[in-house]
């Protein structure tokens, strides 16, 4: 595909990326969803691949590419699978992101090396029972007592966060409250062997049912004053920031299920016959699929320059949220016509397209609902 965002790399990457993708994931991604089973051997091999550090520098054990190339990569894999696509894209935009944007040299060498072979993955842990759009409603408080930050609470829907493979987590913490109730939120990375640190997966999902969800319950974990990130009450700041670089891979998820769910109705249009002749030729169809092929267009256009916004240091917030917007709408509009085009053989398990259906759902609510995300967009207006 043509486009003045796109260097040779990036297409040799996505070259890279979707052979992998429909080699490694296409075969057992149906299987795999209907058992709602995580596999470990599949996230190693994308490890293997150097997509669990596509971002990090090689001093760090990551590849040293572009925010671009994790994009490209996150698209093409959720074109086919959306549970091996979040592993994807939360490790890398929500789980080493901030470690390598807020942490200190030591913090870097110590945590990022382990987090970019493959063999572990790392979470963000901001959603709680009474936190989500709200993100001050954070509950999880942490006290700092002889030298070691002292962790209680809970948090809920957290990707990357109970199998062999998590290695602990980014925690948004109160840790100071006054008289008024004014409070003070803090990040502290918490390492998943702590005592006192218990996960439970999240079973019977309707999407991403071979991704690792969570919750996780804090009963007095300690761990050292020094596994701090960043500075002190700048934890609400941090969390936010990561924030806008992660909505940019939500959308790439939701720019390849459109992709996904358009590529499966364009093919089975040139298949399907009625009144002796391909579905694809009649009026009715063929405007369907010229209408997912402009929103997919202009989709990718509104992904690749919010990128290229960041990539460069321009200011970019606004830009993330639209196209977190406008990607993921897009996969809800392509999926559902993606399923008409399809009619009843869609409605079926098994099928790609009811797949990309099911799991493209969580992306107007993850990161930011399309509701908070058009508030965010009319703030900047």
């Amino acid at each position: 595909m043509n486009s003045p965002y796109l260097k040779e790399s990036h297409h040799a990457l996505r070259k890279q990326v979707r052979e992998f993708a429909e080699k490694e994931i296409r075969p057992v991604a149906s299987e795999l969803d209907e058992k709602a089973e995580f596999s470990v051997d599949l996230t190693r091999k994308m490890g293997n691949l150097g997509l669990l550090g596509l971002t990090i520098p090689e001093k760090y054990g990551g590849q040293g590419k572009d925010y671009l190339s994790l994009i490209i990569a996150v698209e093409e894999i959720c074109r086919i699978d959306g549970s091996q696509g979040s592993t994807v894209a939360a490790h890398n935009s929500l789980g080493v992101g901030p470690i390598y944007n807020y942490g200190t040299e030591e913090q870097k060498n110590n945590f990022l090396p382990k987090l970019t072979k493959g063999d572990q993955v790392w979470a963000f842990g901001l959603t709680e029972k009474n936190a989500g759009s709200d993100s001050r409603g954070t509950e999880t408080r942490a006290e700092l007592k002889d030298g070691y930050w002292h962790i209680s609470g809970e948090k809920l829907f957290i990707s990357n966060s109970t199998s062999e493979m998590s290695a602990g987590i980014t925690l948004q913490c109160i840790t100071d409250e006054n008289e008024n109730g004014t409070r003070e939120y803090s990040s502290i990375l918490v390492e998943r062997d702590r005592a006192g640190f218990t996960t439970e997966r999240i079973r019977d999902k309707m999407m991403w049912r071979a991704g690792d969800t969570g919750k996780l319950i804090f009963d007095n974990v300690k761990v050292p004053e020094s596994n701090l990130l960043g500075k002190r009450g700048a934890g609400s700041r941090m969390m936010l920031e990561t924030l806008d670089s992660g909505r940019l891979s939500v959308a790439a998820m939701g720019l390849g299920h459109a992709r996904g769910a358009y590529e499966a109705a364009l093919q089975y249009s040139k298949e399907r016959k009625q009144f002796g002749k391909p579905i694809n030729r009649f009026q009715a169809i063929g405007f369907k699929l010229a209408e997912m092929a402009t929103k997919i267009e202009a989709a990718r256009n509104m992904l690749y320059h919010a990128t290229w916004l960041k990539m460069e240091g321009y200011p970019f917030a606004k830009e993330a949220a639209m196209a977190k917007l406008f990607c993921t709408e897009t996969a809800k509009e392509v999926a559902d016509e993606a399923v008409q085009v399809f009619g009843a053989y869609a409605l079926v398990k098994g099928n790609e397209v009811e797949r990309h259906y099911r799991d493209q759902r969580i992306l107007q609510i993850g990161e930011g609902t399309s509701e908070i995300i058009k508030l965010v967009i009319s703030r900047s207006l």
